[in-house]
């Protein structure tokens, strides 16, 4: 128990003084088949769950996680999110949660189901449990929620109180997931490096320079172990590869805080999502925006690490499948204007593109976007993407 002495001086603290971290989860258990035991965990956390899932996993959670909470007595409402994580899914969501009389959250699905879930759960003070059903990001281990319009185009992001309660990651369950999915995941972990070097900027702060020296490790790890990987879905490299995705990848955003998230490259993924027939997944879209973001450094500061990165990814991503310019991201027949439009809301005042230690305009945003597979740094790309009509097509 706490001295009244430390709680005197706790307490008499200004809320400027205080500096908090969401680290990590409460608990994380992870392994084949750790499912099965799911319900005996959560049901020390609540006896009414509210079961948040995406359209695409509702009938896997009816058949495969509902009756197993059911063995333990629990009383479980399965509802999906519906189109996004959105400002209507949030409110239907916790309007099922007080009707239901829920004590617990649980997010079973992707990003989107488990982003949705933390936030409810976050809203009303509950608990919350994540399940993953895929790797495809590390939204499982996270403090932040993502919330987009019902149309999918992101708006704005959430900082929360505090990682999941408890986070479930059965590989068994990871593996049904399309193999894309991992892929993205592995685009979205490794933008860690190349966004946190940056927004770390030249901090001594201790977490800070582990944060950043975790998220050199994790490039490492999926740079040499990835092709392994996928190659043998289920194996322990896949394993390793997976906890790579969804567990380290969520470390580096608890130890660095604000400081090591995001810079150009989930800039540019959200200006992306306000164009119409966007198809591609978050991991992806990131991924093409650590080409831009590295493209800006080499056109800009004439910085050849920055180069030398760019051409090592080039090679990476064909190896892996990750898209490399707009047409893979299926964006070949975007207008100028679309371009543009991406171009400015990445741009935005607020947006994390600002980390940036040089000023981006919105011409060079665009001549980046446009020339992510440029062999050197072609400088020409900013003039003909400028003085190109509004209504014609930018093709790579």
């Amino acid at each position: 128990m706490p001295s009244q002495s430390f709680t005197r001086n706790l307490s008499n603290q200004t809320a400027s003084s205080l500096l908090t971290l969401a680290v990590s989860p409460g608990k994380v258990i992870r392994g084949c088949g750790v499912l099965q035991s799911a319900a005996v965990e959560i049901s020390r956390w609540g006896t009414r769950p509210l079961l948040v899932v995406g359209n695409s996993t509702v009938t896997m959670a009816q058949k495969s996680l509902q009756p197993m909470l059911a063995q333990e007595n629990l009383v479980t409402a399965v509802k999906s999110y519906g189109a996004d994580c959105c400002e209507a899914s949030l409110q239907g969501l916790r309007t099922a949660a007080q009707e239901h009389q829920a004590d617990v959250v649980i997010g079973f699905g992707g990003g989107k189901a488990l982003d949705t879930a933390k936030l409810v759960a976050h809203q009303l003070r509950l608990p919350v449990v994540t399940i993953p059903t895929s790797a495809a990001t590390c939204a499982a281990w996270t403090a932040l929620s993502n919330v987009y319009s019902e149309t999918g185009a992101f708006l704005y992001d959430v900082a929360l109180s505090n990682c999941p309660d408890l986070l479930i990651l059965d590989y068994d369950l990871i593996q049904t997931a399309p193999q894309h999915t991992l892929v993205a995941g592995i685009g979205d972990a490794i933008a860690k490096w190349y966004e946190a070097s940056v927004s770390s900027g030249n901090s001594q702060q201790t977490l800070i320079i582990a944060a950043v020296q975790q998220a050199r490790v994790l490039r490492d790890i999926l740079l040499q172990k990835s092709g392994t990987a996928l190659k043998a879905p289920g194996g322990e490299v896949w394993q390793e590869v997976v906890d790579a995705t969804v567990l380290l990848a969520g470390v580096i955003g608890g130890l660095g805080g604000a400081q090591c998230r995001t810079v150009a490259a989930h800039a540019v993924h959200n200006g992306l999502t306000h164009i119409p027939g966007h198809g591609s997944i978050h991991g992806e879209k990131v991924a093409y925006g650590i080409l831009v973001q590295l493209r800006l450094e080499e056109m800009l500061q004439n910085n050849q690490l920055a180069a030398s990165a760019r051409q090592q990814l080039l090679k990476f991503y064909a190896d892996i499948g990750l898209p490399r310019n707009l047409d893979d991201l299926g964006l070949g027949n975007i207008t100028l204007k679309e371009l543009q439009t991406a171009g400015e809301i990445s741009l935005a005042p607020q947006s994390d593109i600002h980390r940036l230690p040089f000023k981006v305009s919105i011409e060079n945003l665009m001549a980046a976007m446009v020339s992510t597979t440029a062999p050197t740094d072609s400088r020409e790309v900013i003039n003909r993407v400028s003085t190109r009509g509004m209504n014609e097509e930018v093709l790579e």
